[in-house]
């Protein structure tokens, strides 16, 4: 049996992310992930886009990330939003918010290579994978996880666990941590394309009777596209040829851009929000897609993760500092009752979205088209939707303010 402070139990990038976060706090981490960390692989024209918020970069600031993943990415300077068929439009600049950039889009494996890369030269960070969870007890002095690996079962004893393993966490499976979920009845075909003209940085933001479909700017002149469409729908949408497809998909967005030349490999995944009923417990701590998962209208799902990795850093570095117990239940729930407002106001946020747009209602459609509009046209209004948006809402940790943690002390 082999005795950690802290056990992150998935790798992907918000768990990654947590584990960069602290390296240079006095714990001794291990991160266990079901997939082997592989070496960087190159990007391809198929690759996953990921929207990153103005907020977010603050943090990756904060961890000292920021320079290894900016070159891949692409900012965004202008959102324009609109109802398909409607009057109803908004846009936000970056001038007006006297930002850089609103956000960036990244392709994950670019983001993921760039985190993992850090991740491996982390002296404090002992990385256990391939490994999948057997079993997980925890409350007392420490938590034991039972990991299976190549060379068999292996317990680890931590003092906090850490659950980053996703939408279908084995961690919040084995603990009995029921959820509350809903199903859109939607689901997101995920690709890219090239249109005629270069996108000047601008994401799209567009409302369909059918769903929302955004169309984010990449590199070489790509758009990612997100296109949400009814599950009964879906087959159809997949099985249709390359220059089907296009067409069907300029149908939706319209020619803002010119026409659409090429498209890129499709991915499709059925939409839902699931949320923990419980984000803590003793010796246990629930981040990322394994405490919410979200619709991905506004693109606010791997943002709001990375705000609990600040958070959560940030109440271990004071528990250490303060001499306390990291694990203890008294510090964990400074973490739960921490992120509360901003889970619900992202959460709501979101979830309104993706219900109103969709509802064919004379009196609701109206409703929303006069609020877009007067969103654009009251500067107020028009800031705090963009702060919410940006991540910038609410009390923020250290990490968000671009700040890197204050060190602890055993």
């Amino acid at each position: 049996m082999t005795d950690y402070d802290l056990l992150i139990v998935g790798g992907g990038m918000v768990g990654a992310s947590l584990a960069c976060a602290l390296s240079d706090q006095p714990l001794r981490i291990a991160v266990a992930e079901a997939v082997t960390f592989d070496a960087p692989v190159q990007p391809s024209y198929d690759d996953r886009a990921i929207a990153l918020a103005a907020g977010t970069r603050r943090i990756f600031e904060g961890m000292g990330l920021w320079p290894q993943l900016r070159d891949g990415l692409t900012a965004i300077h202008r959102i324009h939003v609109s109802d398909r068929g409607r009057f109803g439009f908004a846009h936000i600049d970056r001038r007006e918010q006297r930002v850089e950039a609103l956000g960036y889009v990244a392709p994950a494996r670019v983001l993921g290579a760039g985190i993992g890369a850090r991740l491996r030269e982390l002296p404090a960070v002992d990385l256990i994978c391939p490994a999948r969870v057997e079993s997980v007890q925890a409350g007392g002095e420490r938590a034991t996880v039972r990991l299976s690996t190549d060379d068999g079962s292996r317990d680890i004893r931590a003092r906090l666990v850490v659950a980053a393993d996703g939408a279908q966490s084995a961690v919040r499976a084995q603990l009995g941590i029921a959820t509350r979920s809903w199903e859109y009845g939607q689901t997101a075909v995920v690709t890219n394309v090239t249109p005629q003209f270069d996108h000047a940085h601008v994401a799209y933001e567009r409302f369909t009777d059918s769903g929302p479909l955004a169309v984010l700017p990449m590199g070489e002149r790509r758009c990612a596209i997100v296109w949400t469409v009814p599950d009964e729908a879906v087959d159809e949408v997949m099985g249709l040829d390359d220059a089907g497809f296009l067409a069907r998909l300029q149908e939706r967005f319209g020619y803002r851009l010119g026409r659409l030349e090429r498209v890129g490999k499709r991915h499709s995944y059925p939409l839902r929000l699931v949320r923990a009923r419980e984000s803590v417990r003793d010796r246990l701590a629930l981040i990322g897609n394994a405490a919410h998962t979200l619709h991905p209208v506004a693109g606010q799902g791997f943002n709001l993760g990375l705000r609990d990795v600040a958070v959560l850093a940030e109440v271990i570095a004071e528990a250490l500092d303060g001499g306390e117990d990291i694990g203890a239940g008294a510090v964990l729930r400074r973490y739960a009752d921490w992120r509360k407002a901003d889970h619900r106001r992202v959460i709501a946020f979101t979830d309104g979205l993706a219900r109103m747009f969709v509802n064919p209602l004379v009196p609701v459609g109206l409703a929303r088209d006069a609020g877009m509009v007067l969103l654009d046209l009251l500067p107020p209004a028009k800031r705090a939707f963009a702060r919410l948006t940006m991540g910038r809402t609410g009390r923020l940790p250290r990490l968000a303010c671009g700040l890197p943690l204050r060190r602890g002390r055993r």
